[in-house]
C-alpha cells in the first residue's frame, strides 16, 4: 500500500516542553516556526452532500459528540461511517443499545466508531476507581451491577469499535483511540505529557486514517469561552513528524467543529452537538483516493 510519504527512519516523539500550556505552546510555535500559518495550514470548506463523488475513491462520513440525540441528524451518502466517540452520555448499556440500533438502521457499508470521555463504562480502569468512590460523581452510574458494564462494548454489533487498535477497510487502514488530556475527571481522561504521549507512541507507522476522541493543539481546539487551546501538544507532533495520516478525525470540543488542513493532513473536529449540546452541526463528508498496492 502507497501512504504517500518516503520512509525516513524510525522518528522519536518527547515530551514537549510546553506540553502542559497548550495556548503557550500554540503561540510559541505558531511565532517561531509559523507552524500554523497560512499558506500551509488553513481553513477547508466542506463538501456539499450532493457533490459527485470521484471514481476510485471512498467517501467517508465523520460525526463525532452526538450524545444520544441522534434522532434528528440527517445522514448523507457515503460508504464508511466514522464516529470519533461520545456517542451516549455516561455509557449506561441502554444508550450504547439505542447508538447501535442507530447504527444498524444506517445503509452505510462500515461503520467504524472509538468511546469518548462520556463513555464511562468502556474505561474499566475508571470504572473500577468510581466502585472504590462510591459512585459519588455519577450516581445513576451506581445503578448498574458489575455484569451490566463488564463487557460493554459488546453491545456494539452493528460497527467496528476500535480502543488503540486498527482496522483495515477498502484498503485503508484505520486506527482509533479515545484517550483526551484530563478534564474534570471523566472516562478516557490522561495527564497532559508522558501519559497520554505512550498512547499516541501505540499508533503505528502506515496509518491512513487517524480517529481520535480530542483534537490535537492548533486544529480545532479553541475554547473561546476560556480562550485557550485545549489540544494535545504530543498528539500534534506524533501526528505531523511521526504518524502522518491523509486523515485525522476529532471531536471532543464542540466549539472547534470544522475543517482544517496543514498541507497534508486533514483535519476534521465532527463534533455533532453544539456548545449547549443541541446536535445541528451536520455531518462532514470527505473523500480520499483508494489505495493502491505498493
Amino acid at each position: 500500500m502507497a501512504h504517500g510519504m518516503p520512509s525516513q527512519g524510525k522518528v522519536t516523539i518527547s515530551v514537549d516542553e510546553y506540553s502542559s500550556n497548550p495556548t503557550q505552546a500554540f503561540t510559541h510555535y505558531n511565532i517561531n516556526q509559523s507552524r500554523f500559518q497560512p499558506p500551509h495550514v488553513h481553513m477547508v470548506d466542506p463538501i456539499p452532500y450532493d457533490t459527485p463523488k470521484p471514481g476510485g475513491h471512498t467517501r467517508f462520513v465523520c460525526v463525532s459528540d452526538t450524545h444520544s440525540r441522534t434522532d434528528g441528524i440527517q445522514m448523507p451518502y457515503g460508504d464508511v461511517l466514522l464516529h470519533m466517540g461520545d456517542f451516549t452520555e455516561l455509557g449506561l448499556p441502554s444508550e450504547v443499545k439505542k447508538f447501535n440500533d442507530w447504527l444498524g438502521s444506517l445503509p452505510y457499508e462500515f461503520k467504524v466508531v472509538i468511546a469518548g470521555n462520556h463513555e464511562l463504562t468502556f474505561d474499566k480502569d475508571f470504572m473500577a476507581e468510581l466502585v472504590k468512590q462510591d459512585y459519588y460523581r455519577f450516581p445513576s452510574v451506581s445503578k448498574l451491577k458489575l455484569e451490566d458494564f463488564d463487557n460493554v462494548q459488546s453491545l456494539l454489533t452493528n460497527c467496528v469499535y476500535l480502543q488503540d487498535s486498527d482496522v483495515t477497510i477498502k484498503g485503508f487502514r484505520i486506527y482509533g483511540t479515545p484517550w483526551t488530556p484530563w478534564f474534570n475527571g471523566w472516562g478516557f481522561n490522561l495527564p497532559r505529557g508522558q501519559s497520554l504521549l505512550d498512547k499516541w507512541n501505540l499508533i503505528p507507522e502506515g496509518i491512513d486514517i487517524l480517529m481520535t476522541h480530542g483534537p490535537p493543539l492548533g486544529f480545532r481546539d479553541w475554547v473561546p469561552k476560556e480562550l485557550q487551546r485545549v489540544g494535545c501538544v504530543e498528539l500534534l507532533n506524533t501526528v505531523q513528524r511521526r504518524v502522518r495520516p491523509k486523515l485525522h478525525a476529532f471531536g471532543g470540543i464542540h466549539e472547534g467543529y470544522g475543517i482544517m488542513t496543514d498541507g497534508y493532513t486533514t483535519f476534521i473536529n465532527a463534533s455533532t452537538c453544539t456548545v449547549s449540546f443541541q446536535p445541528t452541526n451536520p455531518p462532514i463528508v470527505f473523500d480520499l483516493p483508494n489505495p493502491t498496492s505498493s
